[in-house]
């Protein structure tokens, strides 16, 4: 089940985190991975750790708010492997900071990435995935990394739940204009909890400056307790929802959210 035999995916931001598991878990399902980040001596590590495993993968240098850059890395990707057929747009940042007193710069960078590098990376790729899309079943698929500060309010970061909310609606949207088209592009969102990355650490840590007193500890500890499942999500967790929504098997899903968050939503 949700096996990759015989795909091409570029994975976004892959060089560490749930990008790199991403990677590892679609190389073990039998996918050939493009690992695309800014972080080259990590990213050629996190390549080097799959294909030690026996896996097939290829670095390449990806600013996602570049257009030329993803460009360059489609064309890399099916120049090295001969097509695609799945894109994940991983690559985010997180602020931290109150909307009210981030500088213009720092929105703008934060949109550069989270809006305009899935906006970017959905229109250039889509040309190599519904070529693809002609020979698979199923045709072709884009996971969208949103988060549940995409579907709820964020008081952590205002800004960053804006950008979040704007990934889910453009999955949905997108997600209809390629069935329109008949182009048999599956598009989905996954939309994660907190994390136990340095993304997710940087939440506890504005959580500790904003609720709780600088206190790192009761922080993490109030955070677990929201989380009905008591503990935070794994890079695992994320990585197998979205080769789940990139496989056959949700073959029949698209412009759907998928919510992987130890049920916090939920309550």
């Amino acid at each position: 089940m949700n096996r990759l035999d015989n795909k091409v995916a570029l994975i976004s931001g892959a060089a560490k985190g749930i990008g790199a598991e991403t990677a590892r878990l679609m190389s073990q399902a039998g996918a050939k991975v493009v690992v695309a980040d800014v972080l080259g001596d990590v990213g050629r590590a996190t390549v080097k750790s799959i294909t030690d495993e026996g896996g097939d993968a290829l670095y390449v240098d990806l600013d996602v708010s570049r257009e030329d850059s993803w460009a360059a890395a489609v064309e890399a990707a099916v120049g090295h492997f001969g097509k695609l057929d799945i894109l994940v747009n991983n690559a985010g940042l997180f602020l931290g900071q109150d909307f009210e007193e981030v500088p213009l710069d720092d929105w703008n960078r934060l949109v550069s990435v989270n809006l305009t590098g899935v906006f970017l990376g959905t229109r250039v790729c889509a040309p190599a995935l519904r070529k693809s899309a002609k020979d698979s079943p199923h045709g072709s698929a884009i996971v969208n990394l949103s988060s549940i500060a995409g579907l709820v309010g964020a008081p952590l970061d205002p800004l960053y739940s804006m950008t979040k909310g704007g990934v889910t609606v453009f999955t949905k949207s997108t997600a209809l204009d390629f069935a329109r088209k008949k182009d048999r592009i599956r598009v989905n969102s996954v939309h994660p909890g907190v994390i136990d990355t340095e993304m997710g650490q940087q939440t506890i840590e504005t959580g500790a400056r904003m609720f709780s007193e600088n206190d790192t500890d009761l922080a993490l500890k109030r955070s677990i307790q929201r989380h009905p499942m008591g503990r935070l999500g794994t890079v695992d967790d994320i990585a197998r929802a979205i080769v789940f929504l990139a496989s056959d098997d949700a073959g029949f899903m698209t412009g759907s959210s998928l919510v992987v968050d130890g049920g916090l939503t939920a309550a």
